[in-house]
């Protein structure tokens, strides 16, 4: 289903008010059909650490985590994302959030007792590109558990890293992130300059999220970091032994983008899981934003492994905040997919003569 974007969410409109000044991508919300299976997939494959559970909510975190949960499993009728969670620096930044997106004519909700357990006063909001945002300050304080190597298993995920995001404005969705304090660090475009996807930071990351070009606005994936990649290698070797290896959707491999290597798995509803590790640091000021060329294979792998349709295409339903799933908008510039996908089996097309198929230091 398809709809226009409304007038009420352009970005155009001017703010009085400052924006929250937000610390990081902090724990994702998403609906489940089998809690059970997504149990399975989440504790005993991935090892994510159990804070606590219900028959309808399992609240877990990640190795290095303090704060109540990462990620929120809620049993529901159809799978999708209910919230993409930050946290922000005080208090006082949570009430800046509510009032800097009613400015813009969002649709705001404010749960002084919070909206999920652990959480505090919260306010969640359907963003201009009509994602499920919630910003936080308050939240329960848990075991932090990075020197619990007893517990700690070979393939041990340590932190949330980012979320990354499917709209079918890249460039809108650019402007509105960077308005609301987040900063670039790499960008795909063409020579037309069409932007066909972005990466975006609050920590001294590469990225807290990131947008795709494509039909949305739909959840691409949510990443969590291991300490190095023979962790990856190993949550591969594990899911061979488990016969589960069918859950692999893309990699092992080695971005260009964010130079990292990485996992892509899918859960039992086809929610995309990215296992991550060793990107780079990002937090001085004068950072360089580096913009590859979307003719470029080695912008999404590195090395060896072509770029799977599904991974283009496939992204799961976010719901506005009566909990229905938001209508999806075609995009009308061509995708990523369309533009590269012959191109993605590794035979090095890029359209320039260069070594590299990217640019260091661009100014924006």
């Amino acid at each position: 289903m398809t709809k226009p974007i409304p007038a009420s969410t352009t970005t155009t409109t001017t703010t009085t008010t400052a924006p929250p000044d937000i610390l990081r991508c902090a724990y994702m919300d998403i609906v489940v059909t089998d809690l059970a299976k997504s149990r399975e997939f989440y504790v005993d494959v991935l090892g994510l650490v159990v804070t606590e559970e219900n028959d309808t909510e399992i609240y877990l975190r990640s190795f290095e985590e303090f704060i109540h949960h990462n990620l929120v499993l809620r049993q529901g009728p159809v799978a999708a994302v209910a919230a993409m969670a930050f946290r922000v620096r005080s208090p006082e930044d949570v009430d800046l959030a509510e009032a800097w997106y009613q400015q813009l004519g969002c649709r705001t909700e404010r749960r002084t007792e919070g909206f999920v357990t652990g959480i505090g006063d919260s306010v969640r909001v359907e963003d201009p590109l009509g994602f499920p945002y919630e910003f936080f300050y308050s939240t329960t304080h848990v075991e932090r558990l990075a020197w619990r190597y007893d517990l700690q298993g070979p393939g041990a995920l340590v932190r949330l890293d980012h979320f990354n995001q499917v709209t079918p404005d890249v460039g809108r969705g650019r402007k509105y992130l960077e308005d609301l304090g987040f900063r670039v660090t790499e960008d795909i475009q063409d020579s037309d300059g069409v932007t066909y996807a972005a990466w975006m930071r609050r920590k001294d990351t590469v990225h807290d999220t990131a947008l795709t070009g494509g039909n949305g606005p739909r959840m691409h994936h949510i990443a969590f970091s291991t300490h190095e990649k023979h962790n990856i290698i190993y949550i591969c070797d594990k899911l061979g032994a488990l016969r589960k290896s069918d859950l692999i959707e893309r990699g092992p491999g080695r971005h260009g983008v964010s130079n990292a290597f990485y996992l892509y798995l899918r859960d039992p509803d086809g929610h995309r899981v990215e296992i991550y590790t060793q990107d780079y640091y990002t937090g001085d000021p004068d950072n360089p934003v580096v913009t590859w060329d979307v003719h470029d294979n080695q912008r999404r792998d590195w090395w060896g492994n072509p770029v799977v349709p599904s991974w283009y295409t496939d992204a799961s339903l976010v719901l506005d905040l009566d909990g229905n799933p938001q209508p999806v908008i075609e995009r009308t510039e061509s995708s990523e997919m369309a533009v590269t996908v012959g191109a993605d089996g590794f035979s090095y097309t890029r359209q320039d003569d260069e070594l590299t198929g990217f640019k260091l230091g661009t100014t924006l």
